[in-house]
């Protein structure tokens, strides 16, 4: 059973730094990343093995930024009575073309924070930016580059290309994802239960992760 939320409030979180002495890989990424022969996020992501580690992100992506936008409280009935969890939703960015989202549930809030920090990284993107606007042309990489669809339960989000200066026209769960992935710009059509932070922000990564999927011809 679903509780009411426990802070309205956004947090931010700044990134922590990652002492490379202590941290033992586990997985052959996360070997190749520690010995060097893996320098950035893209090779990572082009590598096509999976990021396990969290500790990928923090050497990789050492200025990635972390917003807390949702908090919930979840509540469950077992044999031994009832269980109450708290559910916590993070975006990671690093307001440059890599985001993530992620959620961690726990008995208490902070750890709950940081398993959805953890799972946020270990499920970023680089998503794809430029300029589709035909009202604009500029040439630099402020917006989508053509019109994007994302859905997440009963959610839809279109992202369209918007003109340089305009700034972000959507809700206020969508305008966080976006700004931590590095869109300035942009036009937002949204349908469904928007009120539903987790599913709103899913749909717009979805939406996101569709600039990847999307092949662009050069003439």
């Amino acid at each position: 059973m679903r509780g009411k939320k426990m802070n309205d409030n956004h947090r931010k979180r700044e990134p922590r730094g990652l002492n490379l002495d202590e941290w033992i890989p586990e997985t052959r990424l996360g070997q190749l990343v520690k010995d060097g022969r893996i320098a950035t996020m893209d090779e990572a992501l082009r590598s096509g093995l999976v990021i396990r580690e969290s500790e990928i992100v923090d050497v990789l992506l050492p200025d990635l930024r972390e917003e807390v936008i949702d908090i919930n409280m979840v509540q469950r009935m077992t044999d031994s009575g009832r269980r109450v969890k708290f559910r916590a939703t993070v975006i990671v960015g690093n307001e440059n073309g890599f985001v993530g989202i992620g959620q961690g549930k726990d008995v208490q809030v902070g750890p709950a924070i940081r398993k959805a920090v953890n799972a946020g990284k270990r499920g970023i993107i680089h998503i794809r930016r430029g300029c589709g606007s035909w009202e604009c042309g500029c040439g630099e990489a402020h917006t989508v580059p053509f019109e994007v669809r994302g859905k997440s339960g009963s959610v839809v989000v279109v992202l369209k290309p918007a003109p340089r200066g305009l700034g972000l026209v959507a809700g206020e769960t969508a305008r966080k994802v976006m700004e931590l992935a590095g869109i300035k710009d942009v036009w937002t059509y949204s349908e469904g239960r928007t009120r539903t932070t987790l599913n709103f922000a899913k749909a717009t990564y979805d939406a996101l992760q569709q600039t990847l999927t999307t092949r662009v011809l050069k003439v």
